[in-house]
């Protein structure tokens, strides 16, 4: 087979939509991706999480619901906007490295030796960063495709889960992580572009087709 007929290995697009010779993209794996915290713990480096993470959940955004009721009509509009946690998965280490920064950062949130809590959010929050990468590695430094920023972040729960005689599997620790806010940034851009607005017109977003 030709290789020039593998762009036919796709979705058939209208011709102004898509290029001719446009074939099927390679998929982001979810397999082929790194987690960093940034300002967790005390102890250096924060680097021996990102070796022991097992999974991460990527972050979910709800908006409240406003009903407007208008004479014979009603309509929804979007309110306030929530957040909601992630959940990160780590395996320990025979060298505690998960524990001591967990432990460190269960401490900065509340004293549990003095029972007092931190005097504000910026003696504890921290930075939760989530990257998709290419499978680069060793000498082929891999590219970052996409990046999750979690800022304000602290931890909601800490699940120490549990021990068993009958299985062969490894010890684990999962965090529920409660953030303010997320930024979503494809490689190189932030996600879309400014929207340009004008009042009393039927479209109020857009940008060149």
């Amino acid at each position: 087979m030709a290789i020039s007929t593998l762009s036919k290995l796709t979705v058939p697009l209208d011709s102004n939509a898509s290029a001719s010779n446009q074939g099927l993209l390679m998929p982001k794996l979810q397999y082929r991706f790194r987690v960093s915290l940034e300002n967790f713990g005390v102890s250096s480096p924060s680097t021996e999480l990102t070796k022991q993470v097992m999974d991460v959940t990527r972050p979910n955004v709800t908006f409240d619901q406003m009903t407007v009721d208008i004479y014979n009509s009603r309509v929804y509009l979007a309110g306030k906007h929530t957040w909601e946690p992630i959940t990160l998965n780590l395996r320990e280490d025979v060298s505690n490295n998960v524990q001591k920064l967990v432990g460190e950062q269960l401490q900065k949130q509340f004293d549990f030796f003095e029972q007092s809590s931190a005097a504000s959010g910026a003696d504890y929050k921290f930075v939760t960063r989530i990257e998709i990468l290419d499978g680069g590695n060793g000498a082929s430094v891999p590219t970052v495709l996409e990046t999750f920023e979690l800022y304000g972040c602290y931890l909601e729960n800490a699940n120490y889960n549990t021990l068993n005689y009958a299985t062969s599997e490894v010890v684990t620790t999962t965090l529920s992580i409660r953030y303010d806010n997320a930024i979503q940034t494809p490689q190189g851009t932030g996600i879309g572009t400014a929207i340009g607005r004008t009042v009393n017109t039927a479209i109020t977003g857009g940008g060149s087709g």
